[in-house]
């Protein structure tokens, strides 16, 4: 029986995800608004979250300039009102317009929020401020998570903020700004890997050539990221990885290899990815799961965030 998008989604079932993460974001959800708006003030102070100045070039902060003038010109109790309905989802605006943020740009949006509250730019938490049991509970939670984890998860939180149209709307094809320069190419090496096709999507992701690393998947292939459904077919592919993949820095360290059905290779790859909001200070342990067809291409490769470095552990990737 050939391979489905959904079949592949089973290679290496093995694989010990961060279910945690998932959980988390759908604890902060039920919170209250002013719950959620402190307790992403506090999980961003208290973790110390690092953003360094690499990160909000990879941004583009052009595009979410306007919106950010105009909170920091309306009034104190009216700028809290604005990140209440952001984090409630509420139909304005400012919320719909932060929907079509990419993802590097809603994190640089909340970002210069937090500076700005800092400044007493922008309306602050009340000072003495107490989150309520529940949110307590989910900040502790957060707080024992590892650092990769912690990161995925405010990335997520922040992701999901905003309102988004119920129909669907035509996406522009090609970005507004043009792509970025193509970073330095790094030669790979993967400990047990020597598929050409793998070595080739981490060299390009690496070096930001996004155009070359979707030209290696199959026509009907897809890219599964962490805690998300697949997204299928490579013009797709294209926009995820233009919109979301800029910056990052994949360090693949070990990997096994083995056959699958119908002339397809299952390979796994264990390592760390490190993103320009948290520098080289913090790694998000993850695993890359392909599936690679008769000729060469990538049907099916997911992305997962590991529940702990045990996995690389068992893989002799910590030391």
């Amino acid at each position: 029986m050939p391979y489905t998008i959904e079949s592949a989604r089973s290679i290496f079932p093995d694989t010990q995800v961060a279910s945690a993460v998932p959980t988390i974001v759908e604890s902060f959800e039920q919170l209250s608004a002013e719950d959620r708006l402190a307790l992403l003030w506090f999980a961003y102070t208290e973790m110390g979250v690092t953003i360094t100045p690499a990160a909000m070039q990879v941004a583009n902060m052009m595009f979410a300039e306007k919106t950010l003038a105009q909170i920091e010109q309306i009034p104190a109790a009216e700028q809290t009102q604005v990140m209440c309905d952001l984090i409630n989802h509420t139909d304005t605006p400012i919320c719909r317009t932060y929907s079509y943020f990419g993802m590097n740009v809603k994190l640089g949006f909340w970002y210069q929020l937090g500076e700005w509250m800092k400044q007493g730019i922008v309306a602050p938490i009340p000072e003495g401020y107490k989150l309520s049991a529940k949110a307590s509970n989910v900040l502790q939670t957060i707080r024992q998570l590892e650092g990769g984890q912690q990161l995925t998860v405010l990335r997520d939180i922040v992701v999901n903020m905003g309102h988004s149209p119920t129909t669907a709307t035509q996406k522009v094809e090609e970005p507004v700004v043009p792509p970025k320069d193509l970073a330095p190419r790094t030669k790979i090496v993967i400990e047990g890997i020597n598929n050409s096709t793998v070595l080739s999507y981490m060299e390009n992701m690496n070096a930001f050539d996004f155009e070359a690393a979707v030209a290696l998947f199959a026509e009907d292939g897809a890219l599964q990221p962490p805690f998300e459904e697949p997204i299928v077919g490579q013009e797709s592919i294209l926009a995820f990885m233009r919109e979301e993949c800029y910056g990052l820095k994949l360090i693949p360290e070990r990997g096994i290899s083995e056959p699958g059905e119908r002339g397809f290779t299952q390979i796994k790859v264990m390592g760390k990815v490190q993103t320009p909001w948290a520098g080289d200070s913090v790694g998000i342990n993850l695993a890359w799961r392909f599936l690679i067809n008769r000729q060469g291409k990538i049907f099916f490769v997911a992305i997962d965030v590991l529940a702990s470095p045990q996995e690389l552990l068992n893989l002799g990737l910590v030391k």
